[in-house]
Formats: structure tokens, C-alpha cells, sequence
């Protein structure tokens, strides 16, 4: 085992919070291996990087030499967590969540050390609760307890359907952690009143509470939004090495940072090098590409990320887009803003004619692509970079 005070370092590293922090400390000062659970319902059949946050500390724990249990919610997926959800979520058959959940434990093992690595289903412990154990756990919570949760909270002001079952999700959860004795719940930061449920359940049953450990939500490629699949913004775990790459490659400089402490394996002092050496002038996209090199070897192999570092320069090189190019920042108008309007207010062109003459040639791309429609109008905010000809680029924010 693992110094506490160094072990602690590492744990908190990216995590959001800690309840409570003085009962972790006093569990790691004992110097035993410690039960770390985190829960993952198979409601897709891939994982992508957003995942990946929870997982990797997992692994944090695992190389410190504690228990880890990935737990794999075959019973709450056939629930479907409500969490963060304005609508019902639509169950899953139970055909569905044992396909997905032979997925997760393939892809799983690409972080977790598989020998010390326990596997469960909460199927195990909730098939034998049966109806009457289900009433008298529900019997735990009130109504108004339960509508204490943000989500269950506003849908409820805003009159929008709240089904009984999805009450059934956080006391499920909280009874995972009572049927593993968990010392440790890892999850997200909207979870917080999952993650607490099995603190309470844990004390009711007498049992020594779990520390919640809390951990951020990924941004996606967008910045902005958590990473999802349905937002389209996310970087799957099982995408090919190439597109892997560039969409690592896209994200902003900004964001970048936020990737290497959730993401990398990178120890905390490497990372602080990197940084180092961008503030004294080195280019962020190398060290952008340090962190694509290392999650693409992760997940398929050093080959296939050298190859796919190899095809992102020539691409790269081809496109010749420069690193410092004027940024420019338009308002579009309430009938929308035509391409060559756009490209002579950003001084890419010396008149809307000479931006029709230039699209016509073929010598107009938007992000590398090129445009051949003269009659392309803009009318939703984006973020692009704008070439005209070989030599003239724009990075251009259009805002509403």
C-alpha cells in the first residue's frame, strides 16, 4: 500500500469533491485494501471517453492497491437512470442490457487490470430481493425526500411525467453499495443524490458509510455540453485510430488541460512540465498531440497511433493551414448572411464579386472543405476557419 498522504494526491486529482474527505483519510490511514465501487448501466453498446473518467480512477485505486468492483447495472438499466432527464427514459429489454454489458466487459479491461478487477451485476443481489424486499426498501424513502432531487424537482414544477419506477433508481443504487459493503462510490457529479442514497441505506443497515467521491462531467468536442452520443460531441472508445485523432486534435487549447487530468496517465508533475513549456512558448497542438498518441495507444496500439499521427501530417501539410490566423468575430444579420457577404466582411475577398469569382474557381473551403455553392447562406452561430485561395485565412465566429 501506498504513503496515504501520496495516495490522496492521486485520488483528488480531477475529482470534484469529496464526502467527506476526513473519512477517507481515516480509512486510508488503516492501511487496508478498500472496497471502490462505481456503477455503469449497459444502456449502449460503447463506451466513450466521458466514460473513461470513472474508469481511470478506478485504475488510480487499482495501482494503489485497493479492491476495485466495476459494476454493471443489468437490474437498474432495466430501470433506466433518471438522472439529468426531462423525460422518462425508455427501459431497455433485458436482451438489450446483457448484449451491451458483454461489450462493457471487453472494453473495460483496455484500462482496468483484469486480474484485479472484480465484475458484478446488480441482477445478483436484486433478483433475490424479490417484491417484498423492493416494497420494504422503498418503504425507506418519502415522496417528499425523494422530490428533494433537482431533476425529479423541476420536472414536477414544470408538471412534466414522473413514473413510479424511476424512484425505484437511486434506492437501487444506494442498496448496490449496502450489498458490495462499498468503502468507496465513484461517480459523476450528477449523482450526487444517488451517491448519497447509498450512504444513507449503509447506516440504516448498520453498515460504516462509503465516501462519495464525485468526479466532473466531460465537455465533449464542443466545449461545452458533457460528452454524449446523442450530442454527436463525443470521442468513442471504439473509434477507428485516425478519427480518434482528429477529433482529440479539435478540441480547444483551453480544453485541452481539462483532457489531461481526466484522461491521461500522465503523472500530475509531467503534466505541469507540458504546461510549462506552452507558457514559454511551445505549440499547444504538440502537446495536443502527446495526449492523442497516448489515449489512441490506450485503446488499439503504439502503431496505430504513430500511423495515425503520420496521416494527421499529411493531411495537416496539405491543408497548410497556418497557426496564427486572424480571428474574426460576425453578427449574422435576421435574414441570414450569404458566404460572400461573410467573405468580404472578414477581409478574405476585396468585394462580394470577387468572393462569387473565387468560389466559382474552387478556391473557397470552410474547415478544409471546399465550397462550390455560390448561393450558400449562413443562418445558425458556428465557429469556423475560412480560406480563400492558398494564403488567406479566417477563423470566424458567427454569432445570432
Amino acid at each position: 500500500m501506498t504513503d496515504w498522504q501520496t495516495a490522496l494526491e492521486e485520488i483528488k486529482r480531477g475529482a470534484e469533491d469529496i464526502l467527506i474527505e476526513e473519512e477517507l483519510v481515516a480509512k486510508l490511514k488503516e492501511g487496508k485494501p478498500l472496497k471502490i465501487k462505481a456503477g455503469f448501466d449497459p444502456t449502449a453498446p460503447d463506451l466513450h471517453l466521458g466514460h473513461t473518467v470513472l474508469i481511470n480512477k478506478l485504475r488510480t485505486f487499482q495501482q494503489l492497491g485497493h479492491e476495485v468492483i466495476f459494476l454493471i447495472g443489468d437490474f437498474t438499466g432495466l430501470i433506466g437512470d433518471p438522472t439529468g432527464k426531462n423525460v422518462t427514459r425508455k427501459p431497455l429489454s433485458k436482451e438489450q442490457v446483457l448484449a451491451n454489458a458483454e461489450t462493457y466487459k471487453e472494453q473495460v479491461f483496455k484500462i482496468l487490470d483484469p486480474a484485479k478487477t472484480q465484475i458484478r451485476f446488480n441482477s445478483e443481489w436484486m433478483d433475490q430481493l424479490g417484491a417484498a424486499g423492493m416494497i420494504k426498501l422503498a418503504a425507506s424513502l418519502t415522496v417528499a425526500r425523494m422530490l428533494e432531487r433537482d431533476d425529479f424537482k423541476k420536472r414536477y414544477a414544470n408538471g412534466q411525467p414522473i413514473a413510479i419506477h424511476e424512484f425505484l433508481y437511486p434506492l437501487v443504487q444506494g442498496w448496490d453499495s449496502v450489498a458490495l459493503e462499498a468503502d468507496v462510490e465513484l461517480g459523476g457529479t450528477d449523482q450526487r443524490f444517488n451517491l448519497l442514497m447509498g450512504r444513507e441505506l449503509q447506516k440504516e443497515q448498520g453498515q460504516r458509510q462509503q465516501t462519495v467521491l464525485m468526479m466532473p462531467l466531460l465537455e465533449g468536442l464542443d466545449g461545452v455540453q458533457k460528452m454524449s452520443k446523442s450530442l454527436g460531441n463525443y470521442i468513442g472508445i471504439t473509434d477507428a485510430p485516425n478519427d480518434m485523432f482528429g477529433k482529440i486534435m479539435s478540441i480547444s487549447d483551453e480544453l485541452m488541460w481539462r483532457y489531461y487530468d481526466l484522461l491521461s496517465f500522465k503523472a500530475n508533475e509531467e503534466i505541469q512540465r507540458l504546461k510549462a513549456s506552452v507558457a514559454e512558448g511551445a505549440n499547444p497542438r504538440d502537446v495536443k498531440i502527446e495526449l492523442a498518441k497516448e489515449i489512441i495507444a490506450r485503446f488499439h496500439s503504439e502503431e496505430a497511433a504513430e500511423g495515425a499521427l503520420q496521416d494527421f501530417i499529411q493531411r495537416f501539410q496539405k491543408n497548410a493551414i497556418p497557426d496564427d490566423i486572424p480571428e474574426v468575430a460576425l453578427t449574422i444579420p435576421a435574414d441570414g448572411y450569404p458566404i460572400a457577404n461573410l467573405l468580404k466582411d472578414a477581409d478574405l475577398v476585396s468585394s462580394t464579386s470577387d468572393a462569387m469569382r473565387m468560389i466559382k474557381q474552387g478556391a473557397v473551403k470552410i474547415d478544409g472543405e471546399k465550397v462550390d455553392d455560390t448561393r450558400l447562406v449562413f443562418s445558425d452561430a458556428c465557429e469556423a476557419v475560412f480560406q480563400v485561395g492558398k494564403r488567406k485565412f479566417a477563423k470566424v465566429t458567427l454569432s445570432i
